[in-house]
């Protein structure tokens, strides 16, 4: 293939599809990279100062995604409106069972944070401003041909039609609702929990001392994440409600004071009553993955290789971790001469994320199936694991390396003055 248009075509220009450019433009600077996205881009979408909302969508950021955003440069913009998780409560509605965490008892600064994806969605593209990543928007990326050495790729848009660009490889992030995928040839598979997220922010009338409550109930599991204020507790909340299907249509068909009178019900007084709910998004939990996520010159990233149950907090964390792998797979492919779009490149990558991605899954999964089991039996197993997981050290530990996303593996970009997987520092 003589010269392409660019060397790399990311579909999606949401957190992960904007994450990876940024990554690309950090650590490889010398690939060109495209970002094709289905909503326009205006200068609106960068104000002068952030105003949250009350109603704005968030996402949990991990330990560990702080030390990625940190690695790209991006910390300290997305700090100024992360709300950060000091203490971490997981307990068993009707039954005694409870485990606690503390980031002072793991010598870090918080276990994690919460942040408005609409904040860091205004924190990434003020950083790609600055970088020579290449814009096409509105647009999709409607079909591909594969080519030697890399992929010809169809973009759709009402004003300029159907045109094509060349590239060395394209990279699948634009979740996986948008039918790419499929188009594509890839095969995901499906599980469905047969239940909902409920999703709102909500206002309680004692403050949440920055800490996340992890509640499982016999009607499924939910979570009350510290929202708003970086530096003082307030009284928001973000919540994820796990319903079925008759449940959610109930609920939705309540006013305000009756949602929060319900979710009293479900959750208890460990934050006191709650005083008001905002808009209610909601979605149907499916447990979606791709056993073979690259192809030569394709590569999936993000949900569109894999969803997750929300139980544990843990999609977009490891999303973070899967971009970094395949980023500093493409730096070796540049140093050594080698197309980002080879299959042995994008395989490696498969074969190195593997492992984070099947952990992170049996860990989702077996918390909801876990704790959706109400046999006297299991329930009694259950809440003697959380007794446990609170007096035993070792235990405690590896789960709160598995909440702050520190137990998958993943590869540190080597650059000047940064560490190596191994721990060596590059001068």
């Amino acid at each position: 293939m003589t010269k392409p248009d660019t060397d790399l075509i990311i579909a999606g220009g949401g957190l992960a599809g904007a994450t990876l450019a940024l990554a690309v433009a950090r650590m490889v600077p010398s690939l060109r990279v495209t970002v094709v996205e289905a909503f326009p881009l205006s200068p609106d979408a960068l104000p002068e100062s952030y105003q949250p909302s009350y109603d704005a969508r968030s996402t949990a950021l991990a330990w560990g995604s702080r030390l990625i955003f940190e690695e790209l440069g991006l910390w300290h913009r997305l700090a100024e409106h992360a709300t950060p998780i000091h203490h971490i409560h997981v307990s068993d509605r009707g039954h005694f069972g409870a485990t606690r965490l503390h980031a002072s008892e793991h010598g870090q600064e918080a276990l994690g944070y919460v942040a408005d994806n609409r904040w860091m969605g205004l924190c990434l593209m003020r950083e790609l401003l600055e970088t020579n990543v290449q814009w096409q928007a509105p647009a999709e990326v409607t079909d591909m041909t594969p080519m030697p050495e890399g992929v010809r790729v169809q973009l759709t848009s009402d004003d300029n039609g159907t045109r094509e660009l060349t590239a060395r490889c394209l990279v699948v992030a634009d979740g996986g609702r948008s039918g790419l995928r499929e188009k594509l040839g890839f095969q995901p598979s499906h599980h469905s929990y047969g239940q909902n997220a409920l999703i709102a922010n909500i206002s309680t009338s004692d403050n949440h001392g920055f800490t996340a409550f992890e509640r499982f109930t016999d009607a499924g599991p939910m979570a009350l994440l510290p929202h708003g204020s970086p530096s003082c507790a307030g009284h928001q909340s973000a919540l994820v409600w796990t319903l079925n299907d008759e449940a959610l249509a109930e609920v939705l068909e309540l006013p305000d004071t009756d949602k929060c009178r319900r979710l009293q019900e479900r959750f208890g007084w460990r934050l006191g009553r709650f005083t008001r709910i905002g808009s209610c998004h909601h979605y149907p939990l499916t447990l979606t993955t791709v056993d073979e996520p690259v192809r030569p010159g394709v590569a999936l990233v993000g949900n569109a290789a894999h969803a997750l149950h929300p139980v544990a907090g843990q999609g977009f964390n490891l999303a973070l971790r899967g971009l970094m792998t395949l980023v500093e797979q493409f730096r070796l492919a540049t140093e050594q001469g080698k197309s980002i779009g080879d299959l042995d490149v994008l395989r490696r990558y498969q074969a190195r994320h593997r492992q984070d991605w099947q952990q992170t899954v049996r860990f989702s999964d077996s918390l909801v199936r876990v704790f959706g089991q109400s046999m006297p039996p299991i329930t009694a197993a259950r809440d003697a694991g959380l007794v446990g997981l609170d007096l035993l050290p070792g235990a405690k530990r590896w789960f709160a390396r598995k909440a702050m996303g520190l137990g998958g593996r993943r590869a540190v970009i080597s650059r000047p003055g940064r560490l190596n997987r191994g721990g060596t520092r590059h001068e």
